[in-house]
């Protein structure tokens, strides 16, 4: 399979790049020489790559940073997926899409709507949901409208070795390994009450794959572990794989103008629909992330 990937230097897309390769594909990346928001560029690099699949994973995608210029947001992850899917409907042969949305979309729910199903309202309450949920329609539009065989992803959170410290857990660790080098005995933190649905990279990237093979084209499908986890138990592990003995500390330029409290997906639509499990454990991950963290600080993981 001939498959061309957007955001293919992030966090997410060189993970999915290696995995594609690895399962044989032939790979076309494409990452921050050609600006999705580009139109032309972009639908001239699609069609003349001839893919049998579009991977669509270019987005801004801080949650948090999305306060701060929702219209670049906007620009991004709504423009840039029309871009996607038009140059896509231009291609001789149309390939399959597979547009990346998020569990952010699903806003603020009560604990008695958890887990939440596919079928659950959409109630963005961040520019980057809302952003994310614009990109929904669009790509249910293109299917609708013009036949693109567009399967939907809404990834609950997913972590691993190579995401940037502006996502939660990986700036944890490398705040807890960097206070147990200096000695200190404590680390500004932001609401670790959230609870989150936490899934490996690696594993998330093999769902990509197999929805894309066989997703259904106008549905869309959760990608998640089904079980939720505070983040302050998160940070405790963390801490306690790094041998460091730290107190958190929150501080209000950490804090989110507004947050979702909880968010726990359920997988059993994608399980239906291609057997796909998380096989790699939320530990496995935690400890893969200290280990970097390590790393980076030139000290062996203890």
């Amino acid at each position: 399979m001939r498959a061309l990937v957007t955001g293919a230097r992030g966090f997410v897309g060189a993970w999915l790049v290696a995995h594609l390769a690895d399962e044989g594909d032939d790979v076309v990346p494409i990452d921050r020489e050609i600006d999705i928001s580009d139109g032309k560029r972009l639908a001239a690099a699609i069609v003349e790559a001839r893919p049998d699949a579009v991977y669509h994973l270019a987005a801004f995608s801080h949650v948090g940073g999305s306060w701060d210029d929702p219209a670049e947001v906007f620009r991004t992850n709504a423009l840039g997926t029309l871009n996607v899917l038009e140059a896509a409907r231009s291609c001789a042969k149309v390939p399959r899409v597979l547009l990346v949305s998020s569990a952010e979309v699903y806003g603020r729910v009560a604990s008695d709507q958890l887990p939440l199903t596919e079928e659950a309202p959409l109630r963005p309450v961040t520019p980057y949901a809302a952003s994310k949920a614009s990109a929904e329609l669009l790509g249910l539009q293109a299917f609708l409208g013009y036949g693109v065989p567009v399967v939907r992803v809404r990834p609950f959170n997913h972590v691993g070795p190579g995401q940037s410290e502006r996502f939660a857990v990986t700036a944890l660790a490398r705040r807890i390994v960097e206070a147990a080098r200096k000695g200190e005995r404590a680390i500004p933190v932001g609401d670790l009450s959230t609870r989150r649905d936490f899934t490996d990279v690696r594993d998330v990237v093999v769902a990509y794959r197999l929805l894309t093979l066989h997703g259904q084209p106008g549905e869309v499908y959760n990608v998640c572990s089904g079980h939720a986890v505070a983040i302050e138990e998160i940070a405790t592990r963390l801490a306690e794989m790094a041998g460091a003995e730290v107190a958190f500390e929150p501080h209000a330029s950490l804090l989110r103008p507004v947050d979702v409290p909880e968010l726990e997906g359920s997988p059993a639509k994608i399980e239906a629909a291609t057997g796909w499990k998380p096989a790699i454990s939320l530990d496995d991950t935690l400890r893969a992330v200290v280990d970097e963290a390590l790393a980076g600080h030139g000290a062996p993981a203890g």
